[in-house]
């Protein structure tokens, strides 16, 4: 790991599976890779796409452009709409953009359940902490949900579904930073929670992350994608406004974008 990284090495490297040797040498490398893109591409996002000239339609060309040049197939853009008034809604959807990321049940009834019979293409992702009792809510609004992170709330979703017949896509939400303050499964218990969801007939189809704040981004990316490769699953939710390109180059299938999209909140 490059010197004055600030890389947590231990952390993330124990929970691929130990000391880094071998099979491990590639988060290493993708590690210091991502130490020096990051940096090439950081500005690159700065200077194409925080130009207060620039409007919604125009920043979501530039960043579908630098996600096609990322990577082939490129990940999905998920337009992270939460707090958006509903000006900014409309210019976007107007754009041709359909798949959103909401926080808040609450929130995104109010932003979608009257745009639906409008657009009814629409595609919705719950990217933010679900609490159980609103497991039937989410369930009836959104089409994937990101955050299933504990046992609880795949007993939760599972009765959701059953009573009302509706199955979002699913995935696990990994904690791959350890922090104790965000949501998310660690790495570690991932397998028993795989294990539970499907023992309740829950179809898992990838991981979500946020990496930690004030470390690269790389060496989680690296890791969200071998567990997803172990554990046989397809879609990898990762990258957000800061580092979205990165993300796609280390597999992203979803990128959750919403600054750098939108731009800076008043």
């Amino acid at each position: 790991m490059a010197a004055g990284s600030g890389v947590r090495a231990g952390s993330v490297m124990n929970q691929a599976g130990g000391r880094a040797g071998g099979r491990y040498a590639a988060l290493i490398r993708a590690a210091a890779i991502s130490l020096r893109c990051a940096r090439l591409w950081g500005s690159r996002l700065i200077a194409m796409t925080d130009t207060p000239d620039t409007g919604i339609s125009k920043r979501r060309d530039m960043i579908l452009a630098q996600l096609a040049a990322a990577a082939s197939p490129p990940p999905g853009l998920v337009a992270v709409s939460k707090t958006q008034p509903d000006e900014a809604l409309e210019e976007i959807l107007a754009a041709g953009q359909r798949v959103f990321g909401e926080n808040r049940v609450q929130e995104a009834k109010l932003h979608w359940e009257g745009r639906r019979a409008r657009f009814p293409d629409l595609e919705l992702h719950l990217i933010g902490p679900l609490q159980s009792n609103k497991a039937e809510d989410a369930v009836r609004l959104f089409d994937v949900i990101q955050t299933l992170d504990r046992p609880k709330l795949a007993d939760a979703l599972a009765a959701a579904m059953a009573k009302t017949g509706c199955r979002p896509r699913l995935m696990i939400q990994v904690n791959t930073g350890e922090e104790p303050q965000k949501a998310g499964i660690s790495p570690a218990d991932l397998p028993a929670l795989l294990e539970h969801a499907r023992s309740k007939g829950l179809e898992i189809e990838g991981l979500m992350c946020i990496p930690p704040v004030g470390e690269p981004a790389g060496p989680h990316f690296a890791l969200l994608a071998k567990l997803a490769r172990v554990h046989r699953l397809a879609a990898l939710s990762m990258g957000m406004s800061g580092d979205y390109e990165l993300a796609a180059r280390f597999g992203a299938t979803h990128v959750r974008v919403g600054t750098a999209l939108f731009g800076e909140r008043a």
